[in-house]
């Protein structure tokens, strides 16, 4: 229960912290700001580049970006002409994932949305993190990055190949067979990853999916490379 402060009508202390966590969780409560948040965990970003990656306006797109940096879910520079933004803490990868955790298990729709548009399309059990690495030292796999260009340059899994989805089929003749491919992106609930494998699949190689993604490989604490900021 909410309380005053003992003598006084002024909120107690403990009301005024629920206050500031309420800010934040306003800020969260709106699915385009979780997607940007969600591209935003994959590098900084200018607002025209995010725009377009969220297939959102771009003054919509301003106006949630406000919204977040009032919230302290992301800051933002000046680089010349543009206002590039990028995450406050990484700390917000570990907010999205308790989120997708608690909708994965306590909401029927999540089950439903996972099996039906993710599961069916991919049934085999992805490479977790540890295990990825294990097989890098091993010299086993094919690391695969379907995320756009731009993504991949602000940071990837160290020998990963980018090749973004649209570009897959007319570089499989490039893609080794004598490797396991392994494929990621976004994020666990990214589709391109899914439907890289698919597409690897079908075509007769050996493909499985990461996990995760960039995002979390990186939170983990794992190695990862980048290029230029985007």
């Amino acid at each position: 229960m909410i309380t005053t402060s003992p003598g006084n009508a002024s909120p107690a202390p403990e009301h005024l912290v629920l206050e500031q966590l309420a800010i934040v969780a306003r800020a969260l409560a709106q699915p385009h700001r979780l997607l940007l948040l969600t591209i935003l965990a994959q590098g900084e970003r200018s607002v025209e580049t995010l725009a377009s990656a969220a297939g959102l306006k771009l003054g919509n797109t301003s106006q949630h970006l406000h919204r977040l940096q009032r919230a302290g879910l992301v800051t933002s520079r000046k680089d010349a002409h543009r206002v590039v933004y990028q995450l406050s803490d990484q700390a917000a990868v570990a907010v999205l994932a308790i989120l997708r955790q608690i909708a994965e298990r306590n909401l029927a729709q999540m089950s439903v949305i996972a099996q039906k548009y993710f599961h069916e399309r991919d049934p085999l059990e992805p490479v977790s993190r540890e295990e990825l690495r294990r097989r890098i030292r091993k010299d086993t796999v094919t690391i695969i990055d379907v995320r756009p260009a731009e993504e991949f340059a602000a940071g990837h899994l160290p020998g990963a190949i980018n090749v973004p989805t649209k570009e897959l089929q007319r570089r499989l003749s490039k893609l080794p067979r004598d490797k396991q491919i392994i494929a990621y992106c976004r994020g666990p609930y990214c589709l391109m990853s899914y439907e890289a494998v698919e597409t690897l699949r079908r075509r007769g190689f050996k493909a499985m999916r990461l996990q995760d993604g960039y995002p979390e490989w990186k939170a983990a604490g794992f190695p990862v490379k980048a290029e230029h900021a985007p």
